[in-house]
């Protein structure tokens, strides 16, 4: 047998064959492009359709995905078959049906974290431009990916998260509701008089004008500190129209304000005698002793 002869003949037959299907690869390769536009027009019928309504810029996000990847899904499929005839989609889908269970553990992360970004997109909260807080990380959702999210720092460093990590994971969403409380200790020393301390603190938070309407402010004598008897502060911020520390930096100095005003002491801690006893003397306190 001349294994040569043999593998030179099937070396032109495959040759022969590759030309033979050169048209059907040139009309599959025209179809792709065909798809790339088709795609690039489904997706700017989404969005001029979703742009006059309300919907979340991440429903848009998903809905521009989904027709895109539909397209790309159909139009994959008519190449596959033009290049092989015999190809049919049933037989495709069987193809696939087989090879299922591998694809699926050769890809479980890619999946996982597809389907995880569907349902974020889905829901209502956490949405982009929150304020949240995902597994120690805390900043501005910049971006929401069918694969990831990116969350931007405050400090202006991107973080970028697998989403199946933001879907398992407990998510403190700061602007879910635009309304949110802070507070602050003051401490007077021990010969104020607590009722007057009260009424002057109160009233000098209540002064300012950066609070939410229609909040009260609370103000309770909460307990007996190492120099100092302890309030507890509270008040509500609007954030939709104020800077939430900006806020808070403006009650702190009016309450520093109106205690001087009022002649009422903020104490500092004072240094115990026997702490002070622990230190090392020196040369000069020696001498004098």
């Amino acid at each position: 047998m001349n294994y040569i002869e043999t593998l030179r003949k099937e070396v032109e037959g495959m040759a022969q064959g590759f030309i033979a299907t050169l048209p059907s690869i040139a009309v599959a390769l025209v179809v792709i492009i065909l798809t790339w536009i088709a795609a690039r027009i489904a997706r700017s019928i989404v969005d001029r359709l979703t742009g006059s309504t309300h919907m979340r810029e991440d429903l848009r996000q998903l809905l521009r995905t989904l027709v895109k990847l539909g397209v790309w899904l159909v139009g994959l499929l008519i190449a596959a078959t033009i290049v092989l005839p015999g190809l049919s989609a049933g037989s495709l889908l069987a193809g696939l049906g087989v090879g299922a269970v591998a694809i699926g553990f050769a890809f479980q992360d890619i999946f996982e974290n597809f389907f995880a970004g569907v349902l974020i997109m889905l829901r209502e909260k956490m949405q982009i431009g929150d304020m949240v807080e995902v597994n120690g990380t805390l900043g501005k959702v910049e971006k929401i990916t069918l694969r990831e999210t990116h969350i931007r720092h405050y400090s202006n460093e991107l973080t970028i998260l697998p989403n199946s990590m933001v879907f398992k994971n407990q998510v403190k969403i700061y602007t879910d509701a635009h309304e949110r409380r802070n507070d602050v200790m003051v401490g007077v020393s021990y010969d104020t008089d607590l009722a007057q301390a009260e009424k002057v603190i109160r009233d000098a938070v209540e002064s300012v004008g950066a609070l939410a309407a229609g909040r009260n402010v609370d103000v309770y004598a909460m307990e007996f500190g190492a120099s100092s008897v302890d309030f507890l502060v509270r008040w509500w911020t609007d954030t939709a129209q104020n800077d939430y520390y900006g806020v808070k930096s403006e009650v702190v100095q009016t309450i520093k304000k109106a205690l001087d005003e009022a002649e009422i002491e903020i104490p500092f801690p004072y240094v115990t005698h026997t702490f002070k006893e622990a230190l090392p003397i020196t040369k000069a306190e020696n001498d004098a002793a």
